[in-house]
């Protein structure tokens, strides 16, 4: 069967390395989507295990259009009782970019009836729309005149983790902030640090990685749960295989806040993630701390200004700048932000660059090496 599993972008190639070592075939990294291949089983374990996925599709058609009614007869080929019965509740999440539909609405529109007429013909009844609660999702996709039609086998986002009880105002995705910790190369031989941490997501994330807890252990719900073909005892079985892998962490992981209650409710999500024993939560400023070793991993997600003034965010960075030097020789810092002005006052050269996408925010990654003494080579 054919999948398609979404992502932030930025993070294709780190998913499709992911899709890969969980068994994918023809893995192919598109813009903000993987395209690959597999089976049920595979369908299941990436929705488990994926740290990077934001959903999973599987497309049940394709077609061209040249006018809306294309799209009603279209809609009406697919054999809809295949997936769904017609007492099922349904709901059509449409991603429109095409000349023949003017409002996005629309389109979903036209799709429900050609789900609905399908059954009314073979059955004499016609299945609900639900957007709230619905028993399948399906998703339509048209681009100029290519329609894609599919079924989302994750309904609820995969960065919806379950373990986040608490958050900050403007707390990272969880996709995102797996997606930093793979893109790093980051290994649990080495020792890790937030010091920015909000809700602590990116600790927690580290932590899952460490202990090789799927992400979503903690979830209660998957879409293709719901599926006429559902194969429980199948499902269950990977869950098994892959929750016997779980084990302490080989390295501790850091947290720490300016904030008393964003660092309050960084350990809350660290309790509820199992992550206690692995993952340090406490109140600080950044300026106040030192490198554990000279081998570690920094992470900073700095506020991007949105409620601070100019003057302050700036000398934040500054700040930032100086005390990687000063307090971090040694250490493998990334940080992530989309003030891009604002990153002038670090005052330091990045030995990388990548573009990612915070929610609509465009943010720039950076690597920072900082090394002991300096670089420059001694004269005679």
């Amino acid at each position: 069967m054919k999948f398609v599993a979404k992502t932030l972008y930025g993070l294709e190639k780190v998913l499709a390395e992911e899709l890969v070592g969980l068994g994918a075939a023809d893995v192919q990294a598109v813009n903000r989507a993987v395209l690959f291949k597999g089976d049920k089983e595979l369908l299941y374990r990436v929705n488990y295990c994926s740290r990077t996925a934001l959903s999973v599709l599987m497309p049940v058609a394709d077609f061209r259009i040249k006018s809306k009614d294309d799209l009603y007869n279209g809609g009406s080929k697919i054999e809809w009782d295949r997936f769904m019965d017609a007492d099922d509740t349904f709901s059509i999440v449409p991603v429109i970019n095409s000349p023949h539909f003017g409002h996005t609405g629309y389109a979903g529109l036209i799709l429900k009836d050609a789900i609905a007429d399908y059954f009314r013909k073979k059955t004499g009844r016609r299945p609900s729309v639900d957007a709230g609660d619905p028993r399948i999702l399906i998703n339509l996709h048209i681009s100029n005149d290519l329609v894609t039609i599919s079924i989302d086998s994750s309904v609820v986002p995969l960065f919806k983790r379950g373990y986040r009880q608490e958050q900050t105002v403007a707390p990272l995705n969880e996709v995102l902030a797996a997606g930093i910790i793979l893109l790093s190369g980051w290994k649990a031989s080495a020792t890790l640090t937030d010091p920015m941490c909000g809700s602590g997501t990116i600790p927690i994330e580290a932590g899952l990685i460490a202990c090789k807890i799927p992400p979503g252990k903690f979830r209660k719900f998957f879409g293709f749960q719901r599926w006429k073909d559902f194969d429980e005892e199948l499902f269950e079985k990977i869950k098994r295989g892959y929750d016997k892998q779980i084990g302490l962490s080989p390295v501790k992981i850091f947290g720490s806040d300016i904030s008393e209650q964003a660092s309050l409710q960084a350990k809350t999500n660290v309790a509820r993630s199992g992550l206690s024993d692995v993952v340090s939560i406490k109140v600080s400023d950044f300026k106040d701390l030192k490198a554990i070793d000279n081998q570690s991993f920094l992470f900073l997600n700095p506020p991007y200004g949105q409620r601070l003034q100019p003057d302050e965010i700036d000398l934040l960075y500054r700040m930032i700048g100086t005390t990687l030097k000063h307090n971090f020789p040694g250490t493998t810092a990334w940080l992530i932000t989309s003030n891009k002005e604002s990153l002038k006052n670090v005052g330091l050269k990045p030995k990388e660059k990548h573009t990612l996408f915070n929610g609509a925010l465009e943010c720039i990654l950076l690597k920072y090496e900082m090394y002991q003494g300096t670089k420059k080579p001694m004269k005679n």
